[in-house]
């Protein structure tokens, strides 16, 4: 535990030398050359390491380059991007602290926290600066009512705005629009529909041919003899005329 804790000190004192960014780190064991700008470290069994922009747990980390300029992570990573608010899990990663590239492989579920947005996806490269996320195979992504799906998606986190292509689908509770290229405008609602364009949209209304059958079955009812009429309707008897009563006068 003592020699953990010093090369934890070594660790974050060159890097507060070496960039004007201190990175932060835990792990079970740590394998690599303290002292040299261009070197690879690896962190073994519940790897944590945070940056100011990006936090990271997996089963293993690999810090690499100059200044530890990228960030590598395998198996069971969750994380989150303090800067953009944007939360992530996946089976591996590649971050370089320079361009601000995150690119996210394997089962990614992708959360923009900020507006409730929320992805699966097999793919997703996430820029931090331009705050885009460009999305590949087996896309599904959710907002509000919207249930998206397609084989390539970008999604525009500050303009709110998604394109997507590639068997591209939108469900909107029971409507359902489809597409080659589809534009959602996630403020508006407002959706674009292009090339080979699909659709079904549902009318809460009851249609006028549904009211009509009704009004059938009502006067077929109204004409059934007494005894087969439905059970509490009868139909109205003639009062005889030596028995209605006399109006009395003033």
């Amino acid at each position: 535990m003592k020699r953990k804790l010093n090369l934890l000190i070594i660790f974050l004192s060159l890097s507060s030398l070496l960039t004007a960014e201190t990175i932060v780190f835990s792990a079970n064991s740590m394998t690599g050359q303290a002292g040299n700008s261009n070197t690879t470290t690896t962190l073994s069994g519940n790897a944590y390491v945070k940056t100011e922009s990006m936090e990271i747990q997996a089963d293993s980390l690999e810090l690499s380059g100059e200044d530890y300029r990228f960030i590598k992570a395998e198996g069971r990573i969750n994380g989150k991007n303090l800067e953009t608010n944007m939360e992530f899990t996946c089976d591996s990663l590649s971050y370089d602290r320079i361009t601000k590239v995150a690119e996210l492989k394997g089962n990614v579920d992708f959360h923009d926290v900020e507006n409730d947005v929320r992805a699966q996806s097999q793919i997703i490269v996430y820029n931090q600066i331009e705050e885009t996320a460009i999305m590949q195979i087996k896309i599904n992504l959710t907002q509000k009512d919207n249930v998206c799906t397609g084989s390539y998606a970008v999604y525009y986190k500050l303009e709110q705005l998604l394109e997507l292509s590639g068997n591209a689908q939108i469900k909107q509770k029971d409507d359902v629009f489809r597409a080659q290229h589809i534009s959602l405008d996630m403020e508006t609602q407002e959706i674009t529909l292009g090339g080979n364009v699909k659709g079904s949209v549902s009318d809460s209304k009851p249609s006028k041919k549904k009211s009509n059958e009704e009004n059938d079955a009502l006067k077929g009812e109204e004409n059934l003899p007494e005894g087969e009429r439905p059970e509490g309707e009868a139909a109205d008897e003639e009062v005889p005329a030596d028995e209605v009563p006399e109006e009395k006068e003033n």
